[in-house]
């Protein structure tokens, strides 16, 4: 007989720490990780909002909204990731000052 089903991700290393949590629709937050589910229902303590650019709507700010305590439905939720270690870095994949974008049209 099959054994015991194993998760992709063991949200159990996270419980009372830092996560960050990428929401269906564009929206993400940032809180403390109280609980979850096998449907990946999460419980979020302390729970800060970051908005989006009402000029693009793509792009986040570093404008927060505190949110406070929340539950996350685990149907809109898309990546979970730790706080720990998390560092923003520069796009690989834009043309560095001064250099010329061959692909750009005359």
């Amino acid at each position: 007989m099959a054994g015991k089903k194993e998760t992709v991700l063991d949200l159990g290393k996270f419980i009372d720490k830092g996560v960050r949590v990428k929401l269906s629709g564009g929206r993400e937050v940032t809180g403390t990780l109280k609980g979850f589910d096998q449907l990946l229902n999460l419980v979020l303590d302390e729970c800060l909002e970051y908005l989006r650019d009402p000029e693009d709507p793509l792009k986040i700010t570093d404008q927060t909204r505190n949110l406070g305590l929340i539950v996350c439905r685990g149907t809109s939720v898309m990546v979970v990731s730790g706080l720990d270690g998390m560092e923003e870095i520069a796009n690989p994949f834009l043309p560095a000052e001064g250099e010329i974008d061959v692909g750009a049209a005359p």
